[in-house]
């Protein structure tokens, strides 16, 4: 019986350990918390004029000046996008979290849609996006993409609100 006891106490111990985020990702997360402004969105690696379909959403031009908002202890989070004669205005609801770095890539942002009463909408489907740097006033987070064949990056920055 102690036998036993202490068998499911370890495996118990295991679990929580194994299933727990680490250090640098909680930090991350913390730092994501809050209201953002989406300030601006760039390209890298290439040269051109680039208009984009951001998320499946709506054009990279609805984004800028964007409201976002991420709250840590549910990973739930929304943006909000002002309407206009090119954008579909209104709130969009995903859930979130922070992807450990990998030999592969930095820190990431994983996300996906879900509506109001925190269902996914999207099929499972969802993006991911690079942490480039992320502080208490600040976060510049990038997403690679194809174009044409050519390797094109889009950068969005935010500033904390």
């Amino acid at each position: 019986m102690v036998k036993n006891a202490f068998f499911f106490m370890m495996m118990a111990t295991f679990l929580l350990t194994s299933c727990s985020v680490s250090k640098s990702a909680r930090s991350q997360r913390n730092l994501f918390s809050g209201s953002w402004s989406l300030d601006n969105i760039s390209y890298e690696n290439n040269t051109g004029n680039f208009k984009s379909v951001i998320f499946n959403d709506a054009d990279d031009i609805c984004f800028e000046g964007s409201d976002w908002f991420f709250r840590d202890n549910n990973s739930t989070g929304r943006y909000t996008i002002t309407g206009g004669s090119l954008c579909q205005g209104g709130d969009r609801f995903f859930r979130w979290s922070v992807v450990e770095p990998t030999a592969n890539y930095s820190s990431q942002l994983q996300f996906k849609f879900i509506d109001e009463k925190r269902k996914d909408v999207s099929g499972g489907v969802g993006y991911r996006l690079n942490i480039a740097n992320i502080s208490e006033q600040s976060m510049t987070l990038k997403s690679n993409v194809s174009v044409d064949g050519e390797l094109v990056t889009i950068v969005y920055e935010f500033s904390k609100k």
